[in-house]
């Protein structure tokens, strides 16, 4: 057979759709399984492919170099570059088939539809944060610079003994370095023995739910609460009872009514995940001693508790808790950046080993090279300093989305008071949360309807959840003004 022009391998390169080698390569392979070039077809030179491409010889050289490397070429010494005869992909068997009208696979399991069914925690847009996102704290205030130079200065002191598996409790000084921390500033006590780094809180509940529950057992979760706690309780398969929530935190005795022989309960009571609320000292002291009298466990995720406007730290459930039933959950998503993806637990000790065992069959540890720089970055005192500065920035940033409220919304709209925490809650007054919810995305604005924590088909105020971290002040004023129109147009649909 004679040579192939470039120009019949249907190879057209494109300088803005990547690296023009791997284009040559992709284009040259697709034209072997599509049969365009057959088994012992002799190819053009690589010179004379890189003439015909209009690129240069080592780019060719490297895409037919790469092509001969999987079996698709071969060569034979002073004939020149041919396909090979045996492909490595059996052409004849690997068309694509038409599915099936009806799939044949079986079913997900009832824990895997219902999980698979959950409704996403947040109704994000596509792209960087635009105003009111919430789960995001200020990325852009993010010490980037002083973070790229503990990575660095830890990748060059690397051994091979740290590119091994490590501790599946997780890096000892960085554990040791949380238990100093929450001892320091959450009003409890912990150790290094007692601390688990896991992949971000959620992987924390997962692992905790499926260790402490087995399926249909009764637990208590807020209501509004957090949709990733309720994820991960129908992923171990727990019956899940909603429990109210109001300005003294979960309602207790209203959880002893439904069900007081709860297994579990969900909690998150420094910073109520939707309303903000911190539950009170009496509710506290009545949770502990119904765990102590029933045997059930209380998940504590000390949700955004860093930050604090005004008012003085209020002390962890943990730090009251006197029989062990407290397991506390908390992650470095908010306070430094999401992308991290660390958390911890603080487990009882007679339970650390087998949590930390049951972690390791599952996830291993998180990688050792994130967990020592964010070690360095605690014990050198840049966390201390990055939190400091943070409460100055969202202290202003609340404050811009307040003053944007008022000058824009007027009475459509009041900020319900906000003590910790990166969102707050809004009450509406004349138009529908979703409604507005729609009018706002396509406005360019994120929000969430407080209904969207509420268990599909009860009741909830009519308000949203506006997040005030993610963007700089002046981004919050001018989405005040455009959630005011949204606010405007979705009265005027509703009217019409």
């Amino acid at each position: 057979m004679g040579q192939v022009p470039a120009a019949d391998l249907l190879v057209r390169l494109d300088p803005h759709r990547g690296a023009l080698q791997q284009q040559i390569y992709r284009g040259i392979r697709q034209a072997i399984l599509d049969g365009v070039l057959r088994p012992g077809t002799r190819l053009l030179s690589s010179r004379a492919l890189a003439a015909d491409l209009g690129v240069s010889r080592t780019t060719t050289l490297l895409a037919l170099e790469q092509l001969q490397a999987e079996g698709y070429l071969t060569t034979h010494r002073g004939s020149g570059t041919f396909v090979a005869h045996s492909l490595p992909d059996d052409l004849p068997q690997i068309r694509v088939r038409r599915p099936p009208a009806q799939p044949r696979h079986p079913p997900l399991s009832r824990r895997g539809a219902l999980l698979a069914a959950a409704l996403p925690s947040v109704r994000r847009l596509q792209g960087p944060p635009r105003a009111f996102r919430i789960g995001v704290p200020a990325v852009d205030l993010f010490p980037r610079r002083l973070w790229s130079q503990l990575t660095q200065r830890r990748s060059r002191s690397l051994t091979p003994a740290q590119l091994d598996y490590g501790s599946v409790a997780g890096l000892r000084s960085l554990r040791e370095a949380i238990a100093d921390h929450v001892s320091s500033s959450r009003g409890t006590r912990c150790g290094a023995d007692q601390v688990i780094v896991v992949d971000g809180a959620q992987q924390g509940l997962d692992l905790l739910f499926r260790l402490l529950l087995d399926p249909g057992d009764p637990v208590w979760l807020e209501e509004p609460g957090y949709p990733g706690a309720r994820s991960a309780l129908l992923a171990a398969g727990a019956t899940v009872l909603p429990v109210r929530v109001d300005g003294e935190g979960l309602d207790v005795a209203a959880g002893v009514s439904r069900a007081s022989g709860a297994r579990l309960v969900f909690v998150t009571p420094s910073h109520q995940f939707p309303l903000g609320v911190a539950m009170s000292l009496a509710r506290r002291l009545a949770l502990l001693k119904w765990a102590s009298d029933t045997g059930a466990w209380v998940v504590e995720d000390d949700y955004e508790c860093e930050f604090r406007y005004g008012t003085h730290p209020v002390p962890c459930l943990h730090g009251l808790d006197q029989d062990g039933r407290v397991i506390y959950v908390s992650s470095f998503s908010k306070s430094l950046f999401p992308a991290l993806r660390l958390g911890f637990l603080v487990v009882p000790p007679d339970l650390h080993a087998r949590v930390a065992v049951a972690h390791g069959a599952v996830a291993m540890h998180p990688p050792f090279l994130t967990q020592a720089v964010l070690a360095d970055f605690m014990i050198e005192g840049h966390f201390e300093r990055h939190l400091r500065r943070m409460r100055a920035a969202y202290r202003e940033r609340l404050e811009a989305l307040a003053a944007g409220a008022e000058r824009f919304c007027g009475g459509a709209l009041r900020l319900r008071p906000v003590h910790t925490g990166l969102h707050a809650v809004a009450d509406l007054y004349g138009a529908d949360a979703e409604a507005v919810f729609r009018e706002a995305a396509s406005r360019d604005l994120e929000l969430t309807p407080l209904s969207a924590y509420y268990t599909p088909g009860t009741p909830s105020p009519n308000a949203l959840v506006l997040g005030f971290a993610a963007v700089r002040p002046a981004t919050l004023i001018q989405g005040m003004e455009r959630l005011a129109a949204a606010i405007a147009a979705a009265r005027t649909a509703a009217a019409s």
